[in-house]
């Protein structure tokens, strides 16, 4: 095979195995601070869900928001949902 690249597509779920590495996180929701309503913001814009969904989630906390997201997904959900005032542990 030299000189011959050979292209083929790696899920991230099968690159993260090859190394051992968590692929899929839960976000948590454990508090959400003083600024509640940026919080139901910010949790309404990470899930798709309205606004009664939301504020039911955030007053559940600590409440999982999101399953099996990537990594990348989990850290921009995380990052987004700190902003807004709530504590976020990926899990």
């Amino acid at each position: 095979h030299q000189g011959r690249v050979q292209t083929h597509l790696v899920t991230p779920a099968a690159e993260a195995a090859a190394v051992e590495e968590k692929s899929e996180f839960d976000v948590e929701v454990t508090a959400c601070g003083a600024s509640k309503i940026n919080v139901i913001k910010a949790v309404r814009e990470v899930t798709g869900l309205g606004l009664k969904e939301a504020k039911d989630l955030v007053d559940a906390a600590p409440k999982v928001i999101k399953e099996k997201v990537s990594k990348t997904d989990a850290e921009a959900m995380k990052k987004k949902l700190e902003e807004a005032g709530a504590t976020v542990t990926l899990k």
